[in-house]
């Protein structure tokens, strides 16, 4: 009976754990949603953050629970996923985001939970107990979802700017600022259906480990999901403004229509990803779009400098926070 409590209580701290994790991951990436539509004065920044933690939360009648399915089962042979492996890969990923946040770097969390993962499960068993197939698709978006969200971006700007070559700038700006309502809208829902799920997944991962699911359970339970969303939503409510500055004016100036090509680029590569069952990198996925769009203006609208640092971050996502997982793993087999 012991044991059992004992079990328990590990359980349900790590789910708070997880929970944070999924706030924070609002908190961090709600630069990703409203930093356009802030940054180009379509919506104040208070409204902004409600408009996109609303979309977050909508997502849960939008999306299947695909990508909950790849991070819960997909990633890691079963059977190797303990409580001392959820725990190294929740403090990997919370500290490398926390880092990113401090010094204004938007920088994937889905990558560096990800990376968590990898790292506490290494340390525990060795590659061999990582699921290639999940991992090798994992990794293949982190170039795929930018280089996408970069065509698709660049695609709307070329079309729109031909569709209204006759228009007056004024009356364009005055479309594209209810436009960019729109798409921002559709990024939000993208980001709430894609990034909530890897905590659903994550946690889900746990409960199967620790014996209060079944590992046949087709999805993870209700409250689980109900949870993440509302996390994630109240993460983005709080909003991260240290990388809205970045993302909304460091890599390029952005006008409404600017701003709308870049979002809905953005948004139908998250949607294909997350009917995919992949998780990927909103963070990513917008810094492409917004990159696309304006490199379509002109080459040197790109400060590339600035999107340079931020590929250099990415690079760093999965290692570094897998190394902190790995020592924060060892760390959790002498507490307890």
């Amino acid at each position: 009976m012991e044991t059992v409590q004992t079990a328990l209580w590990v359980v349900v701290l790590l789910v708070v754990l997880a929970i944070l994790f999924d706030f924070m991951n609002g908190f961090h990436d709600a630069a990703n949603s409203i930093a356009t539509v802030v940054s180009t004065g379509v919506l104040k920044p208070g409204q902004a953050v409600l408009f996109a933690a609303f979309f977050n939360v909508v997502a849960i009648l939008v999306f299947h629970l695909s990508v909950a399915a790849t991070v819960g089962k997909g990633i890691v042979q079963p059977g190797v996923v303990d409580t001392h492996v959820v725990f190294g890969a929740l403090v990997g990923a919370i500290t490398w985001n926390v880092l990113t946040w401090y010094y204004g770097i938007p920088s994937s969390s889905s990558h560096a939970l990800i990376g968590g993962i990898v790292g506490a499960v290494i340390a525990k068993a060795g590659a061999s107990a990582l699921v290639s197939a999940g991992i090798l698709k994992t990794v293949a978006f982190i170039f795929v979802s930018p280089l996408l969200g970069f065509v698709l971006g660049s695609l709307m700007m070329v079309v729109v700017a031909w569709l209204f070559r006759r228009s007056r700038p004024s009356k364009v700006d005055k479309w594209f600022r209810r436009l960019q309502l729109v798409s921002a809208g559709a990024y939000s829902l993208g980001h709430g259906g894609n990034d909530a799920q890897k905590t659903i997944g994550i946690i889900w991962m746990l409960l199967i480990a620790t014996g209060y699911s079944a590992a046949a359970d087709k999805s993870p339970p209700t409250w689980v999901i109900l949870t993440c969303y509302a996390a994630i939503g109240a993460g983005t409510m709080f909003g991260g403004w240290r990388i809205v500055k970045t993302m909304g004016q460091k890599i390029t100036k952005l006008k409404p229509v600017g701003g709308f090509c870049a979002e809905t680029g953005g948004a139908l590569t998250l949607f294909l990803a997350t009917g995919l069952g992949i998780p990927v990198s909103t963070t990513h996925t917008i810094t492409g779009a917004i990159v696309g769009v304006g490199s379509v203006q002109r080459a040197s609208a790109v400060r590339w400098g600035v999107a340079g640092n931020i590929v250099w971050a990415w690079i760093f996502t999965i290692p570094a926070s897998a190394f902190v997982a790995a020592i924060a793993y060892w760390i959790s087999l002498k507490l307890y």
